[in-house]
């Protein structure tokens, strides 16, 4: 097939080797040394293009495909299909190809439908390439030691629409003084940090052994690169004193050094099958370094790779015809590429195998190229929803700043546990058990075997409603769950029974309540809270809009009692109108109270002990109270259900249906430990948290106080900050004159110290992005102290900041 060039190129340029050879002619001499000179003597150079030459290709020509028909190029990487598995690897400065440099680059880049992988050395701006290009752009990150700057290069590609980052050593590293010095490629903790910063697909550079990429996919790594650093033209200082001194290498002092972690002379190429057996399939696996010809990109697949990137050739084609000549060279890289997959016999890129080809360190080797690859868009969306990452970056925060003080966990302070009487709490259950007439045989069956789906604690867990709620229930209405997160789960399945069916939860709103019902596909809409709370007449509106547009409010979620995460409690008067609206409007109201008995003072009444026309399924849990491990609920489902025949019966029947296809039971062992404790307070849990609850009250009474001294009027005015000061329960929220995200977090902990939760999490249509959620649950006295401190310096020095 003759080819006709580009309109600047001649015709007949039918290879990348014909590109280079006129790019030389044209390019000025330093800039064309600049641009094809490499490290180590360039001996890495030649090694990628020897792994390359010693390569056969098999071909099979009676394989039985359709002649008639091309091969299929197409591929997906990261959730995205590709027209060919090329991309354009991140060399810098293309503006010594050509005064358009990356612009240019960008658009022929998208033109022949592959992504374009910027370097942040570039020669143009990310926004201006952003603006230029149509297709994927990833960026190319060098692991600055200044976060800082890091930071600023990913926050400009987000909002440039980047879709990836590609994070590639700095080398030779620090202290490397010959061949073979250098540090590892990868850094687990810039990687973490990265992952807490950006919600982008991260890709490691760079990597040469087994280890390194098990240790890349650990770290987190969405991605790896199989790269010596050969192809880095114009990426540094450094580069350019290799390619004016003919290509040797030298330090700060004129001495020669090795370049990354790895021997000079280690071939990309002779690297990919042991990389690409010890990722597994885990993710993609690209190479970059020495493709020329479509052949060697069919080689690659072969032998492991899922694409490869092309460098140095994509700028030859820059220098020679601009943005047309780079989208030519792309054309003869994916015709020949073609053409290789035509003499081999394969119908599509993904059947490329070890069989393909000879000659090379990959040979017999195992490839997973058929090692089943799960694409996460086409898993439920759930999986992708931020609300389920929310929990684990909080955590990764945690365990990755461990001096900080957090205000972010939820949970009991375990100052108040005691190994020693949970064996106790046990025997006792099992004497109740015994007193109850039970014989030994089928108390060893209680503890043993699986039990009744409802639970086998039911009648002490409505006697504890009884006498700490004045709720009146039988037993026959409580289904025990695995903490209060499956009563939700169970209620929200068995109510939303169609499409048109939506979920009310007061805003903000616990993201326990909202990751179920992604789980369950079922659509939240929000009922925002005042300054005050809840507002009953803001829920008849939004009820009301809901039937106007011909959907069915079907349940309404709400915290009334210190809420989490506003700390904020309903008042008496929107209880009860809350329950005249819910029997006006047929709706079930879904009560969550876990925080009452472990606050201080006088409670309000639950909407349980209020409620007349069982408008209200309660969900509950000792999780706060009692036993936070043993992950004991409940559900109070006290409805009557009626089927088409006249028989009734209760709406928790209904749930314990449910809960036999999820968890089958909750486990005997946590309901004896959680029913010994109940026998313990005869049902008063109240009794068992009188020093809890003291506690919780004076470390929340000690915050706002710090606060306090810490913002004292009109200094807070001034800046514009301001808190609520709920009377019990583990939250507060504060509102401050900057943007809390994770960005924000990721900075007090690192810088300050202090960890907190954005308060963005528990907006299910966005909004809070100027508050974050404290939690004093968990703190002594003395780390409050300090810990409001350094929030403090912390607010001060963002508020100050533009």
């Amino acid at each position: 097939m003759m080819r006709s060039g580009t309109a600047t190129a001649p015709a007949g340029t039918l290879t990348l080797a014909d590109y280079a050879a006129l790019a030389r002619r044209r390019m000025p001499a330093d800039a064309w040394a600049l641009l094809e000179g490499g490290p180590d003597e360039e001996r890495s150079l030649r090694a990628n293009r020897a792994a390359f030459d010693r390569v056969r290709l098999r071909p099979r020509v009676l394989a039985g495909l359709d002649r008639h028909l091309l091969p299929e190029t197409e591929t997906r990487i990261l959730g995205r299909t590709w027209a060919a598995p090329v991309a354009v690897a991140a060399l810098g400065r293309h503006t010594l190809a050509h005064p358009d440099g990356e612009v240019a680059t960008a658009a022929a880049a998208a033109a022949a439908g592959v992504p374009f992988v910027v370097s942040s050395l570039s020669g143009r701006t990310l926004e201006d390439i952003a603006a230029a290009a149509t297709g994927g752009l990833w960026l190319q990150l060098h692991s600055f030691h200044d976060r800082l700057t890091i930071r600023r290069l990913v926050r400009r590609a987000e909002s440039a629409g980047f879709e990836a980052l590609v994070l590639t050593s700095e080398a030779p590293r620090p202290g490397g003084r010959g061949p073979g010095t250098a540090g590892p490629v990868v850094d687990p903790a810039l990687l973490t940090w990265l992952r807490s910063v950006t919600p982008l697909p991260l890709l490691v550079h760079g990597v040469l052994t087994a280890d390194e990429a098990r240790l890349a996919v650990d770290a987190g790594a969405n991605g790896i690169v199989v790269s010596n650093h050969a192809g880095r033209p114009a990426g540094s200082d450094r580069t350019r004193r290799r390619a004016t001194t003919g290509g040797r290498a030298t330090d700060d002092e004129g001495r020669r050094t090795g370049d990354g972690g790895h021997p000079p002379g280690t071939a990309a190429l002779d690297a990919l099958p042991e990389i690409a057996a010890a990722v597994g399939g885990a993710c993609p696996v690209l190479l970059d370094g020495g493709v020329r010809r479509g052949g060697d990109v069919l080689a690659a697949l072969a032998l492991g790779a899922d694409a490869v990137l092309l460098g140095r050739p994509v700028l030859h084609g820059l220098a020679v015809g601009r943005g047309e000549g780079v989208t030519d060279v792309l054309d003869i890289l994916i015709d020949e590429l073609t053409d290789a997959m035509t003499l081999t016999g394969i119908g599509s890129v993904a059947d490329a195998d070890p069989g393909l080809v000879s000659g090379s360190a990959g040979e017999g080797a195992a490839r997973p190229a058929h090692t089943t690859r799960l694409l996460k868009e086409e898993l439920h969306a759930s999986v992708s929803d931020p609300v389920l990452d929310t929990m684990n970056f909080l955590n990764e925060i945690t365990h990755r700043y461990p001096e900080a003080i957090s205000f972010a966990p939820g949970r009991p302070y375990d100052g108040f546990f005691d190994t020693g009487e949970l064996l106790d709490h046990i025997r006792r259950y099992l004497d109740h058990l015994a007193d109850s007439g039970h014989s030994p045989a089928r108390i060893r069956d209680a503890m043993f075997q699986y039990g009744p789906t409802a639970g086998r604690i039911r009648e002490l867990i409505a006697d504890s409603l009884r006498k700490d709620e004045n709720v009146d229930v039988p037993p026959e209405s409580v289904v025990v769950t695995v903490g209060a997160q499956e009563a939700m789960l169970l209620t929200l399945r068995a109510l939303v029974s169609g499409p048109d069916d939506v979920l009310l939860v007061s805003s903000p709103c616990y993201v326990g309540i909202t990751g179920a019902a992604r789980l369950l596909d079922i659509e939240v809409v929000p009922v925002e809270e005042g300054e005050h709370g809840f507002d009953h007449t803001v829920l008849d509106a939004v009820i009301r809009a809901e039937k106007a547009r011909g959907r069915r409010p079907r349940a309404f979620y709400v915290i009334p009692d210190h809420s989490n995460p506003s700390g904020i409690t309903m008042r008496l008067e929107e209880r009860h109108a809350l329950l005249d609206l819910a029997a006006r409007h047929d709706l079930i109201v879904l009560e969550d109270s876990p925080y009452r008995m472990v606050s201080p003072g006088r409670q309000l009444p639950v909407l349980k002990s209020l409620d007349r026309a069982h408008t209200v399924v309660h969900l509950g849990s000792f999780s706060k109270t009692l036993f936070p491990g043993a992950r004991v609920g409940f559900a109070v489902a006290d409805q009557l259900v009626v089927d088409r025949t006249g028989r009734t019966g209760l709406l928790a029947d209904e749930l314990t249906k449910i809960k036999s296809m999820v968890t089958v039971n909750t486990s005997p062992l946590s309901q004896a430990a959680v029913g010994g404790m109940l026998l313990a307070a005869d049902g008063r849990t109240a009794d068992l948290n009188t020093a809890t609850s003291a506690y919780y009250g004076k470390a929340m009474r000690d915050t706002l106080d710090r606060l306090d001294a810490c913002f004292p009027e009109p200094a807070r005015s001034a800046l514009g900050v301001r808190w609520n000061r709920p009377g019990g329960g583990f939250f507060l929220a504060v509102h401050v004159p900057f943007r809390a995200d994770n960005a924000a977090l990721v900075r007090s902990a690192e810088e300050y110290g202090v960890i907190w939760t954005p308060m963005s999490y528990f907006y299910p249509r966005g909004g809070g992005d100027h508050a974050l959620r404290l939690s004093v649950s968990y703190l002594t006295e003395a780390e409050i102290t300090e810990g409001i401190g350094r929030l403090a310096r912390f607010i001060r020095a963002e508020s100050a900041t533009p």
